[in-house]
């Protein structure tokens, strides 16, 4: 892509803004609560949710150079990012962790991303872990064949896609108190953070164990907007044992949830998400009057493991 990648772009046609739709669930109105569900899943087919506003900054900056980026065996960014390429006419290569998957049959994840004209490049656990540090990503590109790419990070998170996450929260304007979402990288909330308006806020459902969500979202801000910016927290109690895990009580939650709204729930981020508002509704977490809105970030994959 050179100066038409933003015409090429807006030919893809996105659905911008994302509806709001307000659902009536027993478990919130009781408590005076209403909740809104932002439904940035239904952007664009295939670039769904914070995949679009993440991807869309990056797919401008490649300018027609191929695109590298980063993910795990299930990776929603790894499968966008592929249908980007297919869509613009764009080489892609996903840098795979986990050597050991090269010698197995692909996953229906990875399978989507070949059949989008990914080109895979798998590695040791031991290298992925150091991908950041500028001697192992140069030896990862050379190695991938891709030396002149333009990388994306795991996740899409880099201060590029942290900007145009501030249109999230921009778009929300004052009609929610309180805007939840799942994270991963963090990449998102960093952003949406920024676009709230004055006397909102953001929460963050991480999805991943560990804790060190908080330093990696302070640092993405620093690096797209100079500070930290907008008033945010996180909840750490809802990964159910870390990423990719859907134990039986989370997909019965999301099935429940499903037949209540008509509302296709992924299970990897969006069914934690929900799982947490409604926990945290049942606490008296939220005041009497408050209006969530959740963001809706994706929509169910196939063969989500179990």
């Amino acid at each position: 892509m050179t100066s038409s990648a933003a015409p090429g772009l807006a030919a893809l046609s996105p659905r911008l803004p994302s509806p709001l739709q307000e659902v009536a669930d027993d478990r919130f109105t009781r408590r005076g609560l209403r909740l809104l569900l932002k439904r940035d899943d239904l952007i664009h087919p295939e670039l769904t949710g914070n995949k679009w506003r993440k991807l869309a900054p990056n797919l401008r900056a490649a300018a027609g150079r191929p695109v590298v980026t980063f993910g795990g065996a299930y990776s929603n960014h790894l499968r966008a990012t592929a249908a980007a390429g297919r869509l613009l006419g764009l080489p892609t290569v996903g840098v795979v962790r986990g050597q050991e998957l090269a010698e197995r049959p692909l996953n229906p994840s990875l399978a989507r991303c070949v059949a989008d004209g990914m080109r895979l490049h798998f590695v040791d656990r031991s290298t992925y872990r150091r991908k950041a540090e500028p001697e192992t990503l140069a030896a990862l590109l050379r190695a991938a064949g891709a030396e002149e790419a333009h990388v994306v990070p795991e996740g899409g998170s880099n201060a590029l896609a942290v900007r145009g996450c501030r249109a999230l929260g921009e778009e929300l304007g004052e009609h929610a108190d309180v805007v939840a979402l799942a994270c991963g990288t963090g990449g998102t909330l960093a952003g949406l953070a920024a676009g709230l308006a004055p006397g909102r806020r953001a929460l963050g459902i991480p999805v991943l164990r560990g804790g060190f969500l908080v330093a990696d979202i302070e640092s993405l801000q620093e690096r797209a907007f100079g500070a930290r910016r907008g008033t945010w927290s996180l909840d750490e109690r809802f990964h159910f044992g870390g990423y990719a895990r859907v134990p039986a009580e989370l997909d019965a939650f999301a099935e429940d949830f499903t037949a209540r709204h008509g509302v296709p729930v992924e299970r990897l981020y969006v069914a934690k998400l929900l799982y947490g508002l409604v926990v945290l509704a049942g606490e008296g977490a939220f005041p009497r009057g408050t209006t969530i809105a959740a963001v809706v970030t994706g929509r169910p994959f196939p063969a989500s493991p179990a």
